[in-house]
Formats: structure tokens, C-alpha cells, sequence
């Protein structure tokens, strides 16, 4: 019952305040959220950033492996996107296997980043039909303060490891777990 309060009060609340021109964090309607980007965040990963939008807090990491390209792109590397919404970020998230959300935020991530032409598929491609560099792009929410839909495309460009996509690596002939800190333009 008494969350039940809280939530009508919680409720009135936020309906009150485009009335009175601000948000509940003081800013104005028309007023974005603070950003703040720390690329190179994680060292041992070829690309990533930490994003701090308002109170909202991304991690967004990059690995590059060489694997198998998918039959029917045989030209053009792989692109796996992934989102983890961990517990500690806020207490309506569950640990367990990904929430639908999580799923969705995927999606909207890696078809932005497909429909932009961000990354060249085609030029992680190193033997057609054989190898390709596979891009893993793993998204953490650290800490959730609100809309992710908006967070996450921005994050998504912050780590692109362009300095170290500038030359074509020497990928291993013999193994399809070889890792280097450089790859193919982007």
C-alpha cells in the first residue's frame, strides 16, 4: 500500500513539472543532460569510452577476433552487438539472461551502426569466403538515470578505434582466435 503512495506522489510530481518549465533534476525542458566521454577507458580492448550523460553511465567496449564470415555475406565482416544491464545500475534491473530491453537496445545499436556506414563491412574482410574480422561491441549500463535509447547511439561512436583501424593487420592464417590492436579501416 504504502508504495502505492509513493507511486501516486511520485506520479503527481512528475506530471507537475513541465508546468513549472523544469525537469527533476533541475534542468529546463529545453536543456540536455551534461555529456562527458573518457575514451580509451579500457585498455586491453581495441576501442571503448565510458559515457556519462546526466547521471546515466555507459561503458562501451570493442574486441576484434578473426573468424568465418556468414554465408551469405562472404565479403563482409561480422558485427555482434551485446548490452548488459547489470543490477547495480538500477534496482529494476535483474541479473539473468538478457531483458527484452536489453535485446532491443542491441538492435537499435548495431542496425545504426549498419545503416550508417560507420564501420565498412566490406573492408574487414580479409580472404573472401574465409576470414573476416569479427567486431564485438559490448555495451554496460554502470549506472541508469534514464532513457538508454538515447544514450547508447551516442556512446556507440565514442569508442571506434580509428587509430588502430588505419592499417590492415597481418591476421593469423592458422587460428580464428588471433587478436591484434590494429585492423582494417573503418
Amino acid at each position: 500500500m504504502s508504495e502505492e503512495i509513493v507511486s501516486e506522489l511520485m506520479s503527481d510530481h512528475g506530471y507537475s513539472l513541465p508546468s513549472s518549465g523544469q525537469r527533476d533534476d533541475g534542468r529546463s525542458l529545453d536543456q540536455p543532460r551534461p555529456v562527458k566521454v573518457d575514451r580509451s577507458f579500457v585498455k586491453t580492448a581495441e576501442g571503448s569510452a565510458r559515457v556519462k550523460l546526466g547521471d546515466t553511465d555507459v561503458l562501451i567496449g570493442i574486441k576484434m577476433t578473426v573468424g568465418e564470415p556468414y554465408p551469405d555475406t562472404p565479403n563482409t565482416g561480422v558485427l555482434s552487438t551485446s548490452v548488459e544491464l547489470i543490477p547495480m545500475a538500477s534496482p529494476t534491473f535483474e541479473a539473468g539472461p538478457p531483458r527484452p530491453d536489453a535485446i532491443e537496445l542491441a538492435r537499435v545499436v548495431d542496425r545504426g551502426i549498419r545503416e550508417s556506414k560507420m564501420v565498412n563491412m566490406e573492408k574487414l574482410c580479409i580472404t573472401p569466403k574465409e576470414k573476416v574480422w569479427i567486431l564485438f561491441i559490448d555495451i554496460h549500463v554502470l549506472d541508469f538515470d534514464g532513457n538508454l535509447s538515447t544514450r547508447a547511439p551516442t556512446a556507440r561512436s565514442r569508442p571506434c578505434p580509428r587509430r588502430s583501424l588505419r592499417r590492415r593487420p597481418k591476421a593469423s592464417a592458422t587460428t580464428s582466435r588471433s587478436r591484434s590492436s590494429t585492423g582494417p579501416s573503418a
